[in-house]
C-alpha cells in the first residue's frame, strides 16, 4: 500500500492504514488543508471513472462543505474539462479525483488554483505542511457550504475545442475519417463520442463503459494496447486513438495497426501548430529530441523543463511557447488552456491529417526518427535515490562529450543520444529513459544506468 505526496498531488492506493494509503481520514486531512490554503468560496470537483471515485468524491465534497465552500460537482469529467470548468465557473480552485494512468487500486487528488492550473511546487509544499500540522478550523452550522451538480461542462469543453482557430472542422468533415478509440472504461467513453459527432468523424469505441474496471493496464503504452492494435490491423479505420482514464494523455495508432509512437503525439501536433504560428516550444527532460528538431525547422526555440505538468507550463509561460507538453502523449496548447488536453490534441491532429490529405503512417514518416527506451525499477525501503544520482553524475563527470543536467534527477546528454534517471512523481519507482538512433543503442545506454541502481539497492 502506498501514499505519494508530490508535485502531481496526493496519490495512493485505496484501503489500508491511515498515513500509508489514500483512505477517508487522509482524504479529509488533505482536502481540508487545500481548502484552508486556497481561500475563497467556490471549488469545482470532477472525477474519472475509477471504482473508488464515488467514495472519494463523497468525502471530498462533504469536507469542502464543512469548510464553508460551495461545491460545483461536475460529475464524471476529464482532467482538462475540470481545469476549464474552474475558469468557466469563476471558481477559486478545483479538485480532480483521478490517478491518471495508475492501475485500478489507485486514486488521487489533483489540486488546481483559480486559473484551473496545477498548484506550483511551493504552493503544493505549503498544502502538505498544513495537512501535517492539522491546525484546522471548520465552518459553524450557519456557514456550511452547498453542493450544486452541473453536468454542462463536457459540452462547454467540446465547444471551446471547436472554437480554436486551428481546428479545421470543414476539412475534417470532408475527409470522412473513421477512427477506432480505446477509452479504457473511464470518462473518455462519455465525452469523446460527442467530440467526434461534432467533427463529423465516424467512430467505434472499445472499452467504452465508464465502470473503472479497466480492461487492461490503463497506461497508453504499446505493451498494453494489443487489443486496439489488432483491431486496426483488420482494416477499415483511418486512425486509432487511445486515451488514459482522465483523458489528458493521448496516443495514436496508424491505419496499419502500428504505433504512431506516444512521443510523437506532441511532435506531430506541434509541427501543425508551428506551420501556422511562429513561436517556441517546451517539453520535459524525458521527451524526444524530435520536438527540438521540428521546432528549429520552423524557426522557433526549444526549451526543456523538469518533469511534471506544472514545471512544463511554468517554462512555457517564461519562454512564450505556443505549444508544449510531455512525451507521454500530453499536449498543452495555451490558445485553449495551460493543461494537457487529449481533446485538443485529437482535434489538432485530425486537422493536420485532413489538410495534408495523407495517411497516418505517411505523416509519421515525415518526422525525425528516434528510438526511446522507457524502463522502470521498483523502489525498496532501502533505496537511496540521492546516492544513486550522485554516483551517476560521477560516472560522466570526466566525459567531455557529455552534458549533465540535474534539475530533475540526472540527465546525461550526448551529441547523438541521452539518458535520464529520476524518481517518479506518481509511482514508487525510478524511471530510466534513454533515446538514440536505434533501439539497441537506447537500451544499452539505459541498462548502463539501471545497473548502477541495482548495484546500490
Amino acid at each position: 500500500m502506498t501514499l505519494i505526496k508530490s508535485i502531481s498531488g496526493i496519490r495512493g492506493t485505496i484501503g489500508g492504514r491511515t498515513g500509508d494509503t489514500l483512505n477517508p481520514l487522509d482524504i479529509v486531512k488533505f482536502t481540508t488543508a487545500y481548502a484552508q490554503f486556497i481561500g475563497g468560496k467556490k471549488i469545482v470537483v470532477g472525477r474519472d471513472g475509477r471504482i473508488s471515485g464515488l467514495m472519494v468524491r463523497n468525502v471530498v465534497v462533504g469536507t469542502l462543505m464543512g469548510m464553508g465552500y460551495d461545491v460545483i460537482d461536475i460529475g464524471y469529467a476529464t482532467t482538462p474539462t475540470t481545469e476549464l470548468a474552474v475558469r468557466m465557473a469563476g471558481a477559486d480552485g478545483g479538485i480532480i479525483i483521478t490517478a491518471s494512468h495508475n492501475p485500478r487500486q489507485w486514486n488521487a487528488l489533483k489540486l488546481l488554483n483559480s486559473e484551473g492550473e496545477f498548484l506550483t511546487a511551493a504552493d503544493g509544499a505549503e498544502v502538505l505542511r498544513m495537512a501535517e500540522a492539522e491546525d484546522f478550523n471548520y465552518a459553524e452550522v450557519d456557514h456550511l457550504g452547498t453542493c450544486t451538480v452541473d453536468d454542462s461542462f463536457n459540452q462547454r469543453h467540446i465547444d471551446s475545442v471547436l472554437a480554436l482557430k486551428l481546428v479545421d472542422r470543414e476539412a475534417i468533415s470532408k475527409r470522412k475519417f473513421r477512427v477506432c478509440v480505446d477509452t479504457i472504461n473511464s470518462v473518455g467513453g462519455i465525452i469523446l463520442p460527442d467530440l467526434f459527432k461534432a467533427l463529423g468523424v465516424d467512430y467505434e469505441i472499445l472499452n467504452g463503459e465508464c465502470t473503472g474496471d479497466f480492461a487492461h493496464n490503463p497506461e497508453p503504452l504499446e505493451k498494453n494496447l494489443q487489443g486496439i492494435m489488432d483491431k486496426m490491423k483488420q482494416g477499415g479505420f483511418d486512425l486509432g486513438i487511445v486515451v488514459d482514464p482522465d483523458v489528458d494523455r493521448l496516443a495514436f495508432i496508424c491505419e496499419d495497426g502500428k504505433m504512431f509512437g506516444e512521443e510523437y503525439t506532441l511532435v506531430s501536433v506541434a509541427d501543425y501548430v508551428l506551420s501556422h504560428t511562429v513561436g517556441n516550444t517546451v517539453s520535459n527532460l524525458s521527451s524526444t529530441r524530435a520536438l527540438r528538431d521540428v521546432t528549429e525547422k520552423h524557426g522557433g526555440k526549444y526549451t526543456a523543463a523538469a518533469v511534471g505538468e506544472v514545471n512544463v507550463t511554468t517554462k512555457m509561460k517564461e519562454v512564450g511557447a505556443v505549444i508544449g507538453g510531455e512525451g507521454n502523449g500530453g499536449v498543452i496548447y495555451p490558445e485553449s488552456h495551460y493543461g494537457r488536453d487529449a481533446l485538443v490534441g485529437i482535434a489538432l491532429f485530425l486537422s493536420s491529417l485532413a489538410q495534408k490529405g495523407c495517411k497516418v503512417s505517411e505523416l509519421r514518416a515525415t518526422f525525425p526518427e528516434y528510438q526511446i527506451a522507457k524502463n522502470r525499477i521498483d523502489l525498496t525501503p532501502e533505496t537511496d535515490v540521492d546516492a544513486i544520482l550522485v554516483k551517476v553524475k560521477e560516472m560522466f563527470a570526466k566525459d567531455n562529450s557529455a552534458v549533465v543536467n540535474d534539475i530533475d534527477g540526472v540527465k546525461i546528454d550526448f551529441p547523438d543520444r541521452w539518458v535520464h534517471l529520476r524518481k517518479s512523481n506518481t509511482e514508487p519507482i525510478i524511471r530510466v529513459y534513454s533515446e538514440a538512433q536505434t533501439m539497441e543503442q537506447a537500451d544499452e545506454l539505459g541498462k548502463q544506468l539501471m545497473q548502477v541502481v541495482y548495484d546500490m539497492q
